[in-house]
């Protein structure tokens, strides 16, 4: 009964998530870009298998995935041993992101957009590095108490000072590799290391603030990796396209059975790294009660299952939408339509990202409740419905380069750290990876690439490409401007919740 009641309560939560979407979709196919019926039953169907997967998929990552990140994160900091903490985190880093499905969605459209001139392995591997350097790096910084704010403005001059060697093309590719391999599987783990870690301090306030922002580091070591490799290699230019009225089966479930087999391998080679990876743990050192570990492998079964619906749905079901609907939105004379839309589909598409839901619940956890997860909820959705219609207004203005949105952007984030309560600040750079899950590595960037490949002199790889990271890059200051209203709220009441 209790396994019944917390299911439902999460098919209750996930059916609250999926539903906006759905609803806007269908409201567009009545009014301004009505969908062939396959296409839109293949819709309905993927929005289904969502609902269930998402569902299953959060209640294992309660089961399973939050305990061992949780555990993995105490052991390595009872060590006391610095080398081991660096490689363990190194390897953990590598193994989780090199088999991260979202990463994985990312690389495969930008190989076939480009049609193989950046190879799928390519950009999985390079990216799993430079995560791997940054998530040891990160460790680093919460065991030594380096200021959370001072790492990131380091990390950022860096990035600043490699984008003006790397090409536009890699420049999108390399912010949309850092939003996407911050996914599904990924950030349960990292938030649950930071966490397991963190709580080994007896200082209560350092442990609050240090148990987020481990993410955000971690992130930022994929957009140093790509930026190197295009500087290292010097890539030639690329150009891509994409056939958004490329013929489609009439059958409902062909898609949804063509990709099941690719989907169940992909998810699969995402959760074996892990499962090694526990139970030499627990072998080695956990040794866990005999309940606790089938448990644990219970979870990672129901994690599984829910990853492999949830990404099936997504792939079969909402990518080719999102495409249909940008180009032709895009193709229509009042060109506000598609910018309104995009700015109203962000919104409502960050509501279904799991790994939203599990940051947000942890936000929550961790202060307390102080924190309510539906506030932290709506500023991310106002964040990223605001990143998409930029978006947008960038892919129908081709003189606008993606540069000219982050410099500024990650100028003002910088420049909030220093007077951003320290533990909003760990929150809103680990929401910008957060934010950026499995349905914005498809159905946003979909999106925006359909609307580039019906605008003229737009590309879909310089233009269309970057969502993503524009996505990953507001909600780091809307979440810090939330931390100031709850600093002054704070203060009025004389006291300091968060540190300043």
């Amino acid at each position: 009964m209790v396994f019944l009641s917390i299911l439902l309560d999460k098919l209750k939560e996930v059916l609250f998530a999926v539903l906006p979407i759905t609803v806007i979709v269908l409201i567009l196919h009545f009014t301004l870009t009505p969908l062939e019926a396959p296409e839109l039953l293949r819709f309905l169907f993927g929005a289904l298998l969502i609902t269930i997967g998402l569902s299953i998929f959060l209640f294992g990552v309660d089961m399973a995935i939050t305990p061992i990140g949780n555990l993995m994160g105490a052991q390595l900091a009872k060590s006391n041993k610095l080398a081991v903490i660096l490689f363990g985190s190194a390897g953990l880093g590598f193994f989780i992101s090199i088999a991260e499905p979202d990463l994985h969605i990312l690389a495969g459209q930008v190989a076939a957009v480009t049609s193989g001139g950046i190879s799928k392995l390519s950009i999985v591997a390079v990216v799993s590095v430079g995560i791997a350097f940054m998530l040891a790096a990160g460790m680093i910084r919460i065991i030594y108490n380096v200021p959370l704010y001072k790492m990131l403005a380091v990390i950022y001059l860096a990035v600043l000072a490699l984008s003006f060697f790397t090409s536009k093309e890699f420049l999108a590719i390399s912010f949309d590799s850092s939003g996407a391999t911050t996914g599904a599987l990924t950030v349960p783990f990292v938030l649950a290391l930071a966490f397991g870690v963190s709580s080994m301090k007896k200082d209560s306030t350092a442990s609050e603030q240090d148990s987020f922002g481990l993410v955000a580091i971690a992130s930022a070591g994929a957009i140093i990796s790509m930026m190197i490799m295009d500087i290292c290699f010097e890539s030639e230019e690329l150009s891509g396209s994409i056939d958004v009225a490329a013929s489609r089966p009439d059958s409902l479930f062909a898609p949804f059975a063509a990709q099941l087999p690719q989907v169940s391998t992909d998810v699969l080679m995402a959760m074996a790294p892990l499962i090694a990876v526990f139970v030499l743990f627990h072998v080695i050192s956990l040794k866990l009660h005999k309940r606790q570990f089938v448990k644990i492998i219970k979870g990672f079964l129901y994690s599984f299952v829910g990853l492999v619906l949830f990404l099936t749905g997504v792939g079969a079901g909402f990518m080719a939408v999102g495409g249909i609907i940008g180009f032709h939105l895009a193709n229509m004379e009042n060109k506000s339509y598609i910018i309104v839309v995009g700015f109203v589909i962000g919104v409502v598409t960050i509501l279904a990202e799991p790994a939203v839901h599990v940051l947000t619940h942890q936000v929550e956890d961790v202060t307390s409740g102080f924190v309510k997860r539906k506030v932290i909820l709506a500023a991310l959705a106002v964040g990223v419905g605001a990143a998409v219609a930029l978006s947008i207004v960038r892919v129908l203005s081709p003189d606008l380069r993606l540069w000219h949105y982050l410099l500024p952007g990650y100028a003002v984030a910088v420049a909030m750290m220093y007077f951003t309560p320290k533990l909003f600040v760990g929150i809103a750079f680990d929401s910008g990876g957060v934010a950026s899950g499995p349905m914005t590595a498809t159905f946003v960037l979909a999106f925006a690439g359909g609307a580039a490949e019906s605008i003229e002199g737009a590309s879909v790889l310089a233009d269309g490409f970057g969502v993503i990271a524009m996505v990953a890059l507001t909600p780091l200051i809307t979440i810090q401007a939330l931390g100031l209203l709850y600093k002054l709220k704070t203060r009025k009441r004389g006291v300091d919740t968060f540190g300043t």
